[in-house]
């Protein structure tokens, strides 16, 4: 992989503008563990109260259930000034580098379910941040607006990378996103998703089908926003799978966004333009 694609999701580079999901795992490091047994600290107490949770380990949505007098985004901040402390760590499956895509997909089985944590956080997030809430139950179009905005990975032309094995629909957003200054590459299989993220180039953003031939999505985004070199690259669930249970597990695990088919023009794109941080 190119340089620029190894740097680690939270290191100086770029830690204060990644999203932070509710599957996201932390863990104390020397000087988080110094700060709560050390007899002595100056961090403020929900800094310190965060500290103590994730003593062993904890995911973002346990730790907002377990301390939900603290709002969601000065929680997540927290986390984020605690990582720019240096008192705790992103946990990843791996953290080297030159992790062989065809080794990590093939393990790819049904993937857990969500705490009840990260369950939680999703649905308050979807709540609250959402106002395309049907009444028939299911969310239509939802997206994460990036922290910062982002630029193309190559310097000059946004990537997207587009998972989906109906070609109708396929060449439907391959046009969309072209009209609109996207580089394309389309993978609709899970041989096809393997070869696609093994380029030099990692993808500016993800659009992700649920139901594919021989894997399923929701594998493949848990794949993806466990893999250090992979977590930073936002992914949008594009699915007939509307199902409240399945949006909820999308966002729970990491998805930036989640469109429903049919689905319109705009949604799709002003989703895009939300999850990379452009206008309009």
């Amino acid at each position: 992989m190119a340089n620029d694609s190894r740097i680690s999701v939270f290191s100086s580079e770029n830690r204060a503008n990644v999203a932070i999901y509710p599957l996201d795992v932390f863990v104390l490091t020397d000087l988080g563990t110094e700060q709560i047994r050390g007899g002595a600290t100056a961090l403020p107490p929900d800094a310190l109260g965060l500290l103590v949770l994730m003593d062993g380990k904890a995911t973002i949505g346990d730790l907002e259930q377990k301390a939900p007098h603290i709002p969601s985004q000065v929680l997540r901040d927290l986390v984020r000034a605690l990582l720019a402390g240096a008192m705790v760590r992103a946990a990843t499956v791996s953290e080297t580098d030159g992790l062989d895509f065809s080794a990590y997909f093939s393990a790819l089985g049904a993937s857990p379910e969500p705490s009840a944590g990260a369950k939680a956080s999703a649905g308050r997030e979807a709540a609250s941040g959402t106002p395309q809430l049907e009444r028939s139950g299911y969310y239509v179009s939802i997206a994460r607006r990036a922290v910062a905005a982002k630029s193309p990975r190559g310097g000059a032309k946004w990537k997207a990378f587009l998972v989906e094995d109906d070609p109708d629909v396929s060449r439907l957003v391959a046009r969309l996103l072209a009209g609109e200054g996207f580089e394309v590459s389309v993978a609709a299989n899970r041989h096809e998703v393997v070869a696609g993220l093994r380029q030099p180039l990692l993808p500016d953003v993800v659009i992700l089908d649920v139901m594919l031939p021989d894997v399923n999505g929701f594998d493949i985004l848990q794949k993806l926003k466990a893999h250090p070199a992979l977590k930073a690259v936002p992914v949008i669930m594009l699915t007939a799978d509307a199902a409240r249970e399945s949006v909820m597990r999308g966002l729970a695990g990491g998805a930036d966004g989640y469109i429903t088919k049919p689905f319109e023009r705009e949604k799709l794109l002003g989703g895009v333009r939300a999850v990379l941080g452009l206008g309009g």
